[in-house]
């Protein structure tokens, strides 16, 4: 590897301005015909509001590191790091690994993680712009980033660097370096070049198809709309219903929400187009809602809360809202958030989710890798069996 380059931590994003960023995280801004989709989560805008609202902080356990990659004047290179003090907001869990190593006397706290805080969407975690010269290719680029942020976890005696929902080429690439890599399952669905929802309905078995259509009745029955709003539709009053909602859902889930409110408005400033916000209405006032962001090629489903119950009403806002906007647009997939086997009647399918973990303790790395070989082996054999009990029709 050349030396010509330098290797900057960034404690803020403020250090850099957001063109040098974006034209790395998502080089088609630059470069429209490179085939790389455009992720909003690797954004400027998204991860500077995650900042700017004291969402992913210090204060937060989320210290922003970022690494800036240069050679002769240019950022080459960016990627998302943050020191933490905790394992929350992660969707990866390693609490195990932690307690293992804490109770034989070590430190796992801080540790570097590679992500986007409180986000579980796959992308690109090693951000390159595309290459201006004939020297270096752009997988030069990610192997040096990669090397570097080894380098600065061995610097700074962390105990270990967590690179979550990784892209899968990149994936592999982390592991040639000695990056452990393991393995989860999401559920996502897939585009078929559907005409309209109906067609979507036509490739499910007869019995899925019915039980759709009944939930999408059930949902709206109590008087409800449904509205759809992006760019400057949303306003302010929109923002604040729906962190009412966000605020009563993550409450119960994770006992302390981990956005605040200034984020979405920061976020609807700075990525207005980026934003598909669904709201559902009864009696002249809002009751629930979810937030989606949207990518060049995908639909990703994040938030949901409500103040009122009812019956499939978080199907009908999160799943199939989500599917006749995807179809309406031509995107390809949508990602509907971590977990829930309960999505696989809704048409959604079984997927990999990558991450790769570096761990500088012998001991627990060699622990860690004997309990990844068997849970991937365990991810692989559950995705068959689903993929074997989708609900689509068989050829």
């Amino acid at each position: 590897m050349s030396s010509a380059y330098t290797l900057t931590a960034l404690d803020s994003l403020r250090s850099i301005s957001h063109r040098e960023w974006d034209y790395c995280a998502n080089p088609v801004l630059e470069h429209p015909e490179c085939g790389i989709p455009y992720d909003p989560f690797t954004s400027h805008g998204f991860l500077s509001a995650l900042e700017e609202s004291d969402s992913a902080s210090a204060r937060t356990g989320w210290a922003p590191y970022h690494l800036k990659l240069e050679t002769k004047g240019e950022v080459v290179g960016v990627m998302p790091m943050y020191l933490k003090s905790h394992s929350q907001g992660e969707y990866v869990f390693d609490y195990g690994w932690a307690d293992a190593f804490e109770r034989a006397g070590g430190q796992y706290y801080p540790k570097l993680q590679v992500s986007i805080p409180f986000t579980p969407v796959t992308g690109r975690r090693l951000l390159t712009r595309l290459p201006m010269r004939a020297e270096h290719d752009q997988t030069h680029w990610e192997m040096v980033l990669l090397s570097g942020c080894m380098q600065v976890a061995q610097k700074m005696e962390v105990s270990s660097i967590h690179i979550t929902f990784a892209e899968e080429e990149q994936w592999q690439r982390m592991g040639e370096l000695g990056f452990l890599q393991r393995t989860h399952q999401q559920f996502h669905w897939i585009n078929r070049g559907y005409r309209d929802f109906a067609d979507f309905l036509a490739a499910l078995s007869s019995k899925k198809r019915k039980n759709i259509k009944r939930e999408r009745r059930i949902a709206t029955r109590n008087n409800i709309t449904i509205e759809l709003l992006t760019g400057t539709d949303i306003t302010e009053m929109h923002w604040d219903a729906f962190y009412t909602f966000y605020m009563d859902t993550s409450s119960r889930k994770w006992g302390r929400p981990y956005l605040t409110r200034q984020f979405f408005s920061l976020v609807g400033e700075k990525l207005p187009n980026d934003i598909l916000l669904i709201l559902c209405r009864r009696d002249n006032r809002y009751i629930a809602g979810a937030i989606n962001f949207i990518g060049s090629e995908c639909l990703f489903g994040r938030n949901w809360g409500c103040i009122e119950h009812h019956e499939f009403l978080h199907f009908e806002v999160c799943y199939y809202q989500a599917i006749e906007f995807a179809i309406k647009h031509g995107l390809k997939r949508v990602e509907a958030g971590a977990q829930g086997p309960h999505k696989l009647a809704r048409g959604y399918l079984p997927t990999h989710t990558y991450s790769a973990h570096w761990i500088a303790h012998e001991g627990l790395r060699n622990a860690v890798d004997d309990f990844l070989e068997s849970e991937r082996r365990h991810v692989s054999m559950d995705i068959e069996y689903l993929d074997e009990h989708s609900p689509f029709r068989k050829n």
